[in-house]
């Protein structure tokens, strides 16, 4: 039986920069840039970006593309009768962690799309979230609503599905969040929120907010996930890489800053705290809402965004598992989506309760919700990055990196040697600071 893959790069374009955007580029980004020196963070992250999440994302899709495989495939391929194909089950149990939770919080903006659209967006006062959250039925119905739509894009395949619809959602999300912030730093009082997140402090740059930077980096593109790999895997031969990959993050970093004017300068207007974390989109943000003019047809396209942009990383994610399992286990696509349907109803049945009816069941003093969080963020993704960097610039042949990145000496690549000695080098030890870094903050809290 034939792959199947995309069938233009437009539709790759579209669907790497759909697993790239998500929930946290709307708004950890945007806060986190405006509390460690805003427009002298963002210049820091735009470096890392070049020199950090340029060669591995480069990796990830050399490995993905050479092998036409799923991550555990890709590395069994790549590297027979060695145990690289660890690597790529790190990867497919990292994006099981991850969808869990993640199809829960894309179930929470379900909630509020509907609540802003049929009750109105006054509707929701601040007891709102927390009473949600903790019931133990409606978070799990609107779960079961959002892996479903996840799973029904799914269903119809990569270009039929995947690409078909990243071509429609993808120009809507950007068109969206446009118009949201154009409104916003036209509001009153909107200056000091845009100076907030772009107004540079460079005193507030230390050793721990680069490092913050760095990590951000691998948080916003879906690296070190397997999505990148997996998603390159169906890409064409004549796919010119490097442009994919610099497309893709230039689009993020727009997506996020786009987001910043969207959130922070309305939050600043009506004197609100920018700071809530997740919470900034689900219980800041209404009094904003009901608060502005407007407001009541603006906030059903702000959680149209929100569901937007976590539904395309969530297709990427369930994505990575069902190539794992067709071409790995050779259970069929749609057994494996049935099959995945039935894992993530109960793993992310499990972490919804455990915000209200299991918040006393802790497990290493956490919820199971934070758990799978910090399990996949703080310790899986950084070690699987690791480990493909290191199997890239240390494992590959360079005439292999050499004709992927080349198109078969098709495409000039001036900067080969600064990707292979980033990749070597640079790449594995800025990875290791940060999951040190992150380990250390996790055990100290």
């Amino acid at each position: 039986m034939k792959r199947d893959s995309f069938s233009s790069q437009i539709g790759a374009l579209l669907a790497m920069v759909g697993s790239a955007v998500g929930l946290g580029g709307l708004w950890k980004f945007p806060y986190v840039a405006g509390v460690n020196g805003g427009g002298a963070f963002i210049l820091i992250y735009i470096v890392f970006l070049l020199i950090l999440c340029f060669p591995l994302m480069l990796s990830e899709l050399i490995i993905g593309r050479r092998s036409k495989k799923n991550p555990v495939g890709a590395f069994r391929k790549l590297k027979p009768d060695t145990h690289w194909y660890a690597t790529g089950f790190i990867a497919v149990v990292t994006t099981m962690f991850i969808i869990s939770f993640y199809s829960v919080v894309g179930g929470w903006t379900i909630e509020y799309l509907v609540v802003s659209v049929f009750s109105g967006i006054r509707s929701i006062d601040e007891n709102h979230f927390n009473d949600f959250v903790s019931s133990p039925y409606r978070p799990i119905l609107m779960h079961l609503a959002f892996f479903g739509m996840t799973a029904g894009i799914i269903w119809t395949g990569i270009k039929d599905g995947i690409e078909k619809y990243s071509k429609i959602l993808m120009p809507l999300l950007f068109l969206m969040i446009l118009v949201l912030a154009v409104y916003s730093v036209n509001l009153s009082g909107a200056r000091e929120g845009v100076e907030f997140m772009f107004k540079p402090d460079f005193s507030k740059l230390t050793g721990k907010v680069v490092l913050e930077a760095l990590g951000m980096g691998l948080f916003t593109l879906s690296l070190g996930m397997g999505i990148i790999l997996t998603y390159s895997s169906y890409i064409g031969e004549k796919e010119n890489l490097v442009k994919l990959s610099l497309i893709t993050i230039v689009m993020s970093l727009v997506f996020s800053c786009l987001a910043g004017l969207t959130i922070l300068p309305a939050v600043f207007s009506f004197g609100l705290n920018p700071g809530q974390g997740p919470g900034l989109i689900f219980v800041t943000l209404p009094k904003v809402f009901s608060q502005m003019p407007f407001g009541s047809l603006l906030a059903p396209v702000f959680f149209a965004v929100a569901l937007i942009a976590s539904l395309t990383s969530s297709i990427s994610l369930l994505e990575v598992v069902i190539a794992y399992l067709s071409e790995e286990l050779k259970i069929s696509r749609r057994k494996s989506i049935i099959i995945s349907t039935v894992l993530f109803t109960v793993t992310g049945s499990l972490c919804s309760l455990s915000l209200g009816y299991l918040s006393d069941f802790k497990i290493l003093g956490r919820n199971i919700f934070d758990l799978f969080d910090q399990i996949s963020s703080i310790i899986l993704m950084p070690v699987c990055a690791f480990l493909i960097s290191v199997f890239v610039g240390w494992k590959m042949k360079k005439e292999d990196i050499y004709d992927e990145l080349t198109n078969k000496h098709t495409v000039k690549v001036s900067f080969f040697n600064l990707y292979v000695f980033l990749t070597k080098y640079f790449v594995p030890l800025a990875i290791l600071l940060i999951f040190l870094n992150s380990l250390f903050e996790a055990i100290i809290k």
